[in-house]
């Protein structure tokens, strides 16, 4: 399931606090999206790693109670006592049995020694997949029937679609709509150490803006995302030396074409993200002036693009005749 999806669903099942397990790769934003939904909603958020955990971690402390001379136990501070909000139970299935079993008392009784989840928390679970390199451990099948289970899958739209929000390096964008199979390089096979995720790329966006220096941006790059992927993104990124200008583009209408498959996908990119950071309707109009002359693959990706992003172009006279050259191809 799609990251998109994904939001829609689990925002639901957490309303109504049903405990829902993702599934997935390494570094495919699994945590985000759940942090995402709770930002969304306007509730609190905690984010328990089990692997890192004791079995008393979730359990708490025993104590001797004087006054009822037995054993209690100290709940954990980090635990929620109050409001609404999401309780992420990140790598559970890394976790050993002993800390799954708490775990499995607080996912079916939604509590643990003496301490009881307010109503208000909905509990969410998510762990790599048994063949995915990590270290899991088989999930009991009663506990495993206490979730609703999903399996998130990488989907280019749903990343180029946070990527501009997030406002990443425009030459990153750009490469992965190029070269799409590097969004994604994992491979449980391979001993390889870095390869390319969603949360790499994330650290490549970092990398560029710490403006280090060129000599030694390969080597840092390849410990991000790969030796192979690192030298492709930077022969890539020279690409942008030869585009036409963006802002003339943008605030005449007028610019210079290409025919250079590469030279396009860099150009469409850099096109959609010079108009979010500034949108009008002029620059709208202009940009759409500009595609009706552009290859038609690309003129259509620009306007996909932006449509998913907010901007509304349906009023534009000159997205009229954009629909009427391009109709054939959105049908």
């Amino acid at each position: 399931m799609k990251a998109s999806e994904l939001t829609t669903v689990l925002s639901a099942l957490c309303t109504q606090k049903v405990p829902t397990f993702l599934w997935g790769a390494p570094g495919i934003g699994k945590s985000s999206i759940v942090k995402q939904i709770a930002r969304e909603k306007n509730i609190g958020f905690i984010d328990l790693r089990l692997a890192l955990m004791d079995p008393t971690d979730l359990k708490g402390i025993p104590f001797y109670d004087k006054e009822s001379h037995s054993a209690l136990w100290a709940p954990p501070a980090f635990l929620p006592r109050e409001g609404e909000g999401i309780l992420f139970l990140d790598e559970l299935n890394s976790a050993p049995p002993s800390v799954q079993a708490s775990a499995y008392q607080l996912i079916l009784d939604r509590c643990v020694g003496e301490y009881t989840l307010p109503d208000g928390w909905a509990i969410v679970a998510a762990g790599n997949r048994e063949g995915d390199r990590g270290v899991t451990y088989r999930m009991p099948a009663p506990l495993a029937n206490r979730f609703v289970h999903f399996e998130m899958e990488v989907s280019l739209e749903d990343w180029r679609d946070w990527a501009y929000k997030s406002a990443l390096d425009t030459r990153i964008i750009s490469y992965i709509a190029y070269k799409r199979e590097h969004l994604f390089t994992f491979d449980p096979k391979s001993d390889t150490k870095s390869f390319a995720t969603p949360r790499s790329w994330e650290y490549v966006d970092s990398i560029l803006k710490s403006k280090i220096q060129d000599t030694l941006l390969l080597q840092t790059l390849s410990g991000a995302i790969g030796r192979d992927v690192a030298v492709g993104f930077l022969s890539y990124a020279k690409v942008m030396e030869r585009l036409p200008d963006i802002s003339e583009i943008l605030e005449n209408g007028k610019g210079e074409y290409s025919e250079e498959i590469d030279v396009l996908y860099a150009l469409s990119t850099g096109l959609v993200s010079a108009l979010l950071a500034n949108t009008s309707e002029q620059r709208v109009d202009n940009l759409l002036s500009y595609t009706l002359e552009l290859q038609s693959e690309f003129a259509v990706m620009i306007v996909q693009d932006l449509q998913r992003n907010g901007v509304s172009m349906e009023h534009s006279k000159v997205f009229e005749a954009w629909v009427r050259k391009f109709s054939y191809l959105l049908a």
